[in-house]
């Protein structure tokens, strides 16, 4: 297939908004692929797999993480597919590593909000990342990725765990705390695209965004595949990051490219 998904529009959007996004990135066989990846993601749970929702709710949110090692189709898409070169448009960088792949499955009905948050304070890296939010079913806009524009030029805001909201990760006071959004939604420029499968929303590691229940039949599944630009170094951190890497640390030192078979390089391919 060939790479030319972000234009110059798409690319200086990017760049001011921290979040853009691109229609048809995945073509219907792919997509197929990548729904068939969903449910054998489903059908068997890794270790990092969570329920992200509470027992009474009438739905649920199912998360899995890392999988693309075990489920071929996550790896073909996550390297071959026209995604890295779409992110490594979006980054403007000459190199394009895979960091990890993140399986998001809300059932119909499900009320768990997804927290406002940034998914860089989670990670165990430094420098320019980018996420690649792909679902297999369509979804309005009322019940899909909701983003903050022009928050990924920081700073990092302390994050927490969704359900409990403590601090595991940076120490209390450490970092500043998120702006209340749903108390003056209106004070912030929050983008929300309704989505057909295959289509893809692309965003910034730093950029600050959420997403409500799904108050619809069906599902909500979602590929979410997320990619290192050629300057983001490894920083080990005292606490266990999400995902965790464990013993990477004795591995790669702190401030090296990630170069490591955990994350290959998929662009140039």
């Amino acid at each position: 297939m060939a790479p030319v998904l972000a234009d110059d529009e798409a690319v200086a959007a990017f760049a001011r908004d921290g979040v853009v996004c691109l229609r048809s990135v995945l073509d219907e066989e792919q997509v197929a692929a990548a729904a068939r990846a969903i449910d054998a993601v489903l059908a068997r749970p890794g270790p990092l797999a969570q329920v992200a929702s509470a027992a009474d709710d009438p739905g649920a949110f199912t998360e899995d993480f890392c999988r693309w090692r075990e489920i071929g189709q996550i790896e073909e898409l996550a390297r071959y597919s026209r995604v890295p070169a779409a992110a490594a448009a979006l980054m403007a960088t000459p190199q394009v590593r895979f960091y990890h792949d993140h399986v998001l499955v809300k059932e119909g009905g499900t009320r768990q909000r997804t927290p406002w948050h940034q998914d860089q304070p989670y990670y165990n890296v430094d420098g320019r990342g980018v996420s690649a939010w792909i679902p297999v079913d369509p979804v309005p806009a009322d019940g899909g990725l909701e983003l903050v524009a022009g928050s990924h030029r920081g700073p990092w805001l302390m994050p927490r765990t969704f359900l409990r909201k403590e601090a595991r990760w940076f120490p209390e006071g450490s970092l500043a705390e998120l702006p209340d959004i749903d108390a003056d939604p209106a004070a912030f420029d929050i983008r929300r695209f309704a989505l057909e499968p295959g289509d893809a929303i692309f965003f910034d590691f730093l950029t600050v965004h959420g997403a409500p229940g799904f108050p619809h039949p069906g599902r909500r599944r979602i590929l979410s595949l997320r990619y290192l630009s050629a300057g983001a170094r490894h920083a080990p951190r005292a606490w266990r990051t999400s995902p965790p890497f464990e013993g990477l640390a004795a591995e790669l030192a702190a401030g090296v490219a990630m170069d490591h078979p955990l994350f290959p390089v998929v662009w140039p391919a």
